[in-house]
C-alpha cells in the first residue's frame, strides 16, 4: 500500500500529495482519500505514526484529547495560585514574631498580623515565640549521671548545687541565626558564671547566708556572657533550689551541724547570764550609792538600821532563843488564830 511506502512522497508530487490539479484539488484535508486518487499522503501516515506512538488517537478522538489537556492545564493553573496564595500569607500572633529569609538570606522580621511575603522556595517564614518564659534546669554534672552538680567553694568546700534558669527570646533573628544550639549554650553560660560566683563566697554563704546575692550576681553575669555572643535572649532569673553538701560527706555534715548549733546555744545562755548579772551588780551598786549618801548625812543612825535588816534578814527563817538577865527563856510560837467566819453579805 502506499501508506507505508516512504518511497512514494517523490512519486506523488510535493508533500501533500498533489499532482498540480485545477481549482485547489490538492488543499483537501490530509488523510482524505481524493475522488479518484490512491489515499491518503505519506505526510498524513507519517503524523499518524506519531500520535499512535505518543498515545494519541485518530481523527475521532481530538475533541476528547483537546479537552483532557484543557483540564490538565486548568488543574495546575489552580494548583499554582493555591500555592502562591499559601505560602504568600502569614498570620503572626501576638506573641509571635516572623523572621523572613529569601533563598536563606536574612531579610526581615514580620510582626504581629497578617502578612505577604513572596512564595516559597523563595521566602521562608520562620515563627518565633518572643513572650515565653523558658526555663533550663540545671541539676546534675557534665557527666550527667552522678545526679550530682558539684561545685568547689572559695574556703575549698564542695557543695551540690541544682538551680534553674529563666529566658526568654529577645530578636529573633539573632536567636536562629548566631548560635547552633541556643539552648546548650544559654545552660553552659549560666553554669559557667555559677561556678565563677560560687567560688567567691565560703560554704555557709552559699548555702544560705547570700544566695540571694549570688542568684542576682550569675543572672547579671550570664546576660553579659550572652549578650557578647549575641545570642538575642534574655535572663530573666536565676533560682537556687538546693545547696548542699555531696551525698557522701551528708552524715558528717549533720553531726557538724548539730554541734555548731549546740555551741551557740550554750554561748547564748553564756551571754544571758552574763547580761542578768551584770544588771543585777548595776543594781546592787545604785543601791549601794543611795545608803552610801544617806550614811555620810547620819552616820550612826544609819549604821544601826543597816544592822538591824541585816539581822533581820538572816533571823527571818531560824528558830530564835530570847536572853534574859535573869535566866534563859524559850521563845514560844504564838498559835495561829483560827479563821473568823464571815458575815453574809446584807
Amino acid at each position: 500500500m502506499r501508506d507505508d511506502a516512504p518511497g512514494t512522497v517523490l512519486s506523488e508530487g510535493g508533500p501533500w500529495g498533489g499532482s498540480g490539479g485545477k481549482d485547489g484539488e490538492d488543499k483537501k484535508k490530509w488523510g482524505q482519500v481524493r475522488p479518484g486518487g490512491a489515499g491518503p499522503s505519506a505526510l498524513d501516515a507519517l503524523i499518524r505514526r506519531g500520535r499512535a506512538r505518543f498515545g494519541g488517537g485518530g481523527g475521532g478522538d481530538e475533541p476528547g484529547a483537546r479537552q483532557f489537556g484543557s483540564l490538565w492545564r486548568w488543574a495546575i493553573l489552580l494548583i499554582l495560585l493555591l500555592w502562591i496564595a499559601v505560602t504568600s500569607t502569614h498570620t503572626i500572633g501576638l506573641q509571635e514574631r516572623g523572621v523572613v529569609t529569601r533563598f536563606g538570606k536574612y531579610v526581615g522580621t514580620l510582626g504581629p498580623g497578617l502578612n505577604w511575603t513572596l512564595p516559597a522556595p523563595i521566602d521562608r517564614v520562620t515563627k518565633v515565640d518572643v513572650d515565653n518564659i523558658h526555663v533550663t534546669d540545671i541539676d546534675t554534672g557534665s557527666d550527667g549521671a552522678s545526679g550530682e552538680n558539684l561545685v568547689l567553694t572559695g574556703d575549698q568546700n564542695i557543695i551540690d548545687l541544682a538551680y534553674s534558669v529563666r529566658w526568654s527570646k529577645r530578636d529573633p533573628e539573632l536567636y536562629l541565626f548566631e548560635l547552633q544550639d541556643p539552648e546548650t549554650t544559654i545552660k553552659e553560660v549560666a553554669e559557667s558564671a555559677m561556678r565563677e560566683a560560687i567560688a567567691r563566697v565560703t560554704l555557709d554563704e552559699a548555702i544560705g547566708a547570700q544566695r540571694s546575692q549570688i542568684q542576682q550576681e550569675v543572672a547579671q553575669r550570664a546576660q553579659e556572657m550572652l549578650d557578647s555572643y549575641h545570642a538575642g535572649v534574655v535572663i530573666q532569673g536565676v533560682t537556687i533550689k538546693q545547696a548542699g553538701p555531696p551525698s557522701e560527706v551528708m552524715e558528717a555534715f549533720k553531726q557538724v551541724s548539730v554541734a555548731q548549733q549546740n555551741a551557740q546555744s550554750l554561748l547564748n545562755q553564756a551571754r544571758a547570764y552574763a547580761t542578768q548579772q551584770t544588771t543585777r551588780a548595776q543594781g546592787e551598786a545604785i543601791a549601794f550609792d543611795a545608803v552610801y549618801a544617806q550614811y555620810k548625812l547620819a552616820p550612826e543612825v544609819t549604821r544601826r538600821r543597816m544592822y538591824y535588816e541585816t539581822m533581820e534578814r538572816v533571823l527571818a527563817k531560824t528558830d530564835k532563843t530570847i536572853v534574859e538577865p535573869r535566866g534563859v527563856v524559850p521563845y514560844v510560837m504564838q498559835p495561829a488564830k483560827p479563821p473568823q467566819p464571815q458575815e453574809p453579805p446584807k
